[in-house]
């Protein structure tokens, strides 16, 4: 008996316009990667690594920034990047070439994804009921509208936008986990040497980049649910080539993270109410709306679930594990962002079975929250450049003192093609036309794409402003400058930093060009940069030396930011 819940014509599997697809994957991709510099935290941190390796200044194996190792996971990612910047000297700047391969990761991780849910489709327990007089979808054509709609689903998935446009060891785990989905989905549908290769690419990318854990979890996952499926031809998986396989996943696995040392435990489970409170929050605008389609699927496609559908157990595995290791790993945001594809997919099971007020609600509540959000960026991009509306602009006054807006010509030409680009599919899609299954993401991944675009069109120079460690460094610099005559960095000087992350140290290095000590050489330096709200004791430090406080610098956008700038007196 067939239990699909899928009630679909071939009328509603009309394809997505290729042209329209990839303009929006590129406009997607391609915003937010350039133009702009690092970004605070684990951005900064691995630009500043990537520099180091590409001059020659630290080793590939082990890579060091004033005697430390890198505090985020993985040396792929530092590799790549290092890899580039070295290419690409005297083409462009170090901080648009390093992001070179990250482009590359975003569009695999969005091609595997289409791909993943394209195979997972085409399963007999994913097609939708037969007509008694024919007329329903084939195969294909389902299949491939089914792929359309989860990467419209990703691309909608508000959560992604900031991290995949990051160039970090968790865009890299993003890739390697799509690619795994992707193998173990074909793996599902034809056990062959591209779906083994596939998969084998996918936990390398995450073991080399700091997920080895998460690696074996999501393989043995996949090899379980192949145990129970079924090939195109209806046979059963050979249960030994499948043990095979992730015997060979397993054991590149543990080559790889034996080899980078990244068998690391990292569980932090949530230590009060207010912080389960917190990552529920998280979840709920992360993953927002996949997360809430998902659920809809697992409800409609209860009964094929329980006699092993594996093309929602396959993606329920691949969003379980990252939804649990979010509540037992920090950051709990970098761990759910690996669970994205497989929400997408598991949203896109949902359009067959989604009735036609609740599609239109969806359609609505897109409609009003996109057009707001758009509506509200131009306007204080307006007041900005001009003055008016008074008060937003002396809200961005108060937030961001010493900003300096400047007219960007062609942000204002992305920014307003984007929006005009909008309007056509609001009227696009109130109007009359063909039904298509993907239509109900339409508007979300447009408006997800409009948004992000503009931000990083219009509002770029502010966010810069404000993520950026160079106001704060620049700020700094000067009040070494300035301290008193004849106090200005000499050679040999040396900077010691007190109660400092290390983005904060790379940034000092990159922008300050300071010459930042190692712990050996601190007890030294005459200059030293204190964080005064950094775990460190203050007493111990400075109990046997002569320092005088030379400057307090203020990060620009919170006066709760500062530095201590301290200057070594010769003792008398």
């Amino acid at each position: 008996m067939h239990t699909s819940p899928a009630i679909v014509a071939q009328a509603a599997v009309r394809p997505l316009p290729r042209k329209v697809l990839w303009l929006l994957c590129a406009v997607y991709v391609l915003a937010g990667f350039f133009g702009r510099d690092p970004w605070r935290g684990d951005d900064m941190q691995a630009f500043a690594f990537m520099r180091e390796i590409a001059l020659g200044q630290t080793g590939w194996l082990q890579p060091t920034l004033v005697g430390l190792g890198p505090d985020t996971p993985g040396l792929l990612p530092l590799w790549l990047g290092a890899g580039a910047i070295w290419l690409g000297q005297g083409w462009l700047s170090m901080e648009a070439t390093s992001r070179l391969p990250f482009v590359a990761l975003l569009v695999l991780v969005l091609a595997s994804t289409w791909r993943a849910a394209w195979r997972l489709a085409q399963s007999r327990e994913a097609q939708p009921v037969a007509f008694a007089f024919g007329g329903e979808a084939r195969a294909v054509d389902y299949a491939r509208a089914m792929a359309d709609a989860a990467l419209l689903a990703l691309i909608a998935t508000l959560g992604l936008a900031q991290f995949s446009h990051e160039a970090t060891s968790y865009l890299s785990q993003l890739a390697g986990t799509a690619l795994l989905l992707s193998g173990s989905a074909a793996w599902l549908r034809r056990p062959d040497g591209r779906a083994l290769a596939a998969t084998l690419g996918g936990v390398a990318l995450l073991a080399l980049s700091g997920a080895p854990s998460m690696a074996l979890l999501l393989a043995a996952g996949a090899a379980g649910v192949a145990t129970g499926a079924r090939t195109a031809d209806g046979a059963a998986l050979s249960l030994s080539r499948t043990l095979a396989a992730f015997s060979a996943q397993a054991a590149a696995i543990a080559l790889l993270a034996f080899w980078t040392q990244a068998w690391q435990w990292r569980l932090a489970l949530p230590a009060s109410a207010q912080s389960w409170a917190t990552l529920a929050r998280l979840l709920v605008w992360f993953a927002w709306p996949t997360w809430l389609l998902a659920l809809w699927t697992l409800w409609r496609w209860r009964h094929p679930l329980r006699h092993g559908a594996g093309h929602i157990l396959l993606p329920l595995w691949f969003a379980l594990v990252p939804v649990v290791a979010a509540f037992t790993t920090e950051p709990a945001d970098r761990a759910l962002l690996q669970g994205l594809p497989a929400l997408a997919i598991l949203a896109a099971f949902a359009l067959p079975t989604l009735k036609r007020g609740v599609a239109a609600a969806i359609d609505w509540f897109t409609l009003l929250f996109f057009s707001v959000c758009a509506i509200a960026i131009w306007v204080v991009w307006l007041a900005v450049q001009t003055g008016f509306p008074a008060q937003p602009a002396a809200n961005v006054a108060r937030l961001a003192p010493g900003f300096h807006s400047r007219f960007e010509p062609l942000a204002f030409v992305l920014a307003l093609a984007a929006t005009l680009a909008w309007c056509a599919l609001v009227r696009w899609r109130t109007a009359r036309h063909r039904p298509a299954i993907w239509k109900s993401l339409a508007l979300p991944a447009g408006g997800a794409a409009l948004g992000w675009v503009l931000l990083m069109t219009l509002w770029l120079p502010l966010l810069d402003y404000g993520r950026s460690y160079a106001p704060q460094v620049r700020l700094l610099r000067e009040a070494v400058d300035k301290v008193e005559p004849g106090s200005r960095l000499r050679a040999g000087d040396c900077v010691a930093g007190y109660g400092l992350d290390q983005p904060l140290v790379a940034a000092l290095r990159y922008y300050g060009q300071l010459p930042m000590a190692t712990p050996e050489q601190a007890p030294t330096c005459r200059w030293a940069i204190v964080d005064p709200d950094g775990d460190w004791a203050a007493g111990q430090v400075f109990a046997d030396a002569e320092w005088q406080q030379a400057a307090i610098v203020t990060r620009p956008t919170d006066r709760r930011d500062q530095l201590v700038l301290m200057l070594r007196r010769p003792a008398r």
